[in-house]
């Protein structure tokens, strides 16, 4: 059997933890009923252990559990609560704000509502990746509904300073929605300090099950009016109807306890992992960091090569570790990332780019041998350019 290489794609998504999946499989056998048939005890089983995991996931970000409705995922919750807020204030305004570097899952919900009559403003990020808040508050107007902008970079990892952003936010009677899919269970939340309104989230950034995600709304001071996107049976308080998946959910507070509990510990190891991995890296030269050197996620490297093909430099790495360029979402399409291009960064560069997303079962052992990789695949890259190069001018 062929060895596996070394998984270090942990912003994509994350292999789910013994821990939670042990939790979560006696509801997909012996407590499998719905939720939502409070007639009998089945229906009893999966309504508690659903309550527990609102219980959690709100603990975790300082709110109540009411205020917590489950989705498909971080993209149907940013979904949610872009077009929602669109919708429900439709007659208050008609302009929102987000940033360049923003997740497609934000993105193009606000092309979306450009192409219903909408204005969005796409505000520039300085070139460590961080918002310039004077530049959000020039741009906010009367008709101002709604600020979207992300907690934590899927691509490069940069913090947003949130409670600043929210400041600004309540201070203006704004609504103010974060993406949070790369943040929870790695960074302090708390939606009161933070003044946030709308938070998205999901669970397997965090090892938990794929599938599955939630939505934070505010209901006092202000309370938010949210539009529906799926209509049916009115589960989660009218917002989201459906059937909820009681082993996703129940795998979904797992993980956010798990996380929350190993928070400290976690950050200082993956730093120290991320810290080595980029000290060995800079022994060459040309090399840049793209992002803020500390304001990120402590597992995130996001890195560019001179001199590099960037789809050369991937599949030179890819016998012995598992990277990507950018976002997995957009893995699919050949174009340079939007993100490193806001960056600044040059489009040779933007492709020259890797991302390392060191995780919670990646070991100092892998790292030397993922550096060492690293470091022989960009040397042997740079010799056959500079080769090559004179060769055709030998020719």
């Amino acid at each position: 059997m062929l060895k596996r290489p070394i998984y270090l794609d942990c912003n994509a998504t994350t292999p789910i933890d013994e821990r939670v999946l042990k939790t979560m499989l006696p509801y997909f056998t012996e407590h499998f009923g719905n939720p939502a048939s409070i007639t009998h005890q089945y229906g009893w089983e999966a309504e508690a252990a659903v309550k527990k995991a609102r219980e959690i996931l709100a603990t975790g970000i300082n709110t109540t559990p009411e205020e917590i409705i489950f989705t498909s995922g971080a993209t149907e919750a940013n979904n949610l609560a872009i077009k929602g807020i669109a919708e429900a204030y439709f007659n208050k305004g008609r302009h929102i704000i987000t940033i360049a570097t923003e997740h497609n899952a934000v993105l193009d919900p606000c092309t979306y509502l450009q192409n219903l009559g909408f204005e969005v403003t796409y505000l520039p990020v300085n070139t460590d990746g961080i918002i310039d808040l004077t530049s959000l508050e020039t741009a906010l107007r009367k008709d101002t509904i709604l600020v979207s902008i992300m907690a934590a970079n899927n691509e490069i990892g940069v913090l947003q300073p949130l409670a600043r952003i929210g400041e600004i936010c309540k201070e203006n009677s704004i609504l103010f929605h974060t993406d949070a899919a790369q943040a929870i269970g790695k960074i302090p939340l708390d939606v009161q300090a933070m003044n946030i309104d709308l938070m998205s989230l999901t669970a397997h950034k965090i090892y938990g099950p794929k599938g599955i995600g939630a939505i934070y709304v505010r209901r006092r001071h202000p309370r938010v009016k949210l539009a529906s996107q799926i209509h049916g049976g009115g589960h989660e308080r009218g917002m989201r109807s459906g059937t909820l998946c009681t082993p996703q959910i129940v795998g979904f507070g797992k993980a956010v306890e798990v996380a929350l509990a190993e928070m400290e510990s976690e950050t200082k190891r993956l730093t120290s992992l991320r810290q080595k991995l980029w000290e060995k890296l800079q022994t060459l030269e040309n090399i840049f960091l793209n992002g803020h050197p500390t304001e990120r996620l402590s597992g995130n490297l996001n890195i560019s090569v001179e001199g590099v093909d960037g789809q050369a430099l991937l599949l030179g790495l890819q016998s012995v570790m598992a990277v990507s360029s950018g976002s997995a979402c957009t893995s699919a399409k050949v174009a340079p990332s939007h993100v490193l291009q806001a960056l600044g960064r040059s489009e040779k560069l933007a492709y020259a780019s890797v991302r390392f997303g060191i995780g919670r079962f990646n070991t100092v052992q892998e790292i030397d041998m993922v550096s060492e990789q690293a470091i022989t695949t960009i040397k042997s890259l740079r010799q056959a350019n500079r080769s090559q190069k004179s060769t055709v001018k030998t020719n």
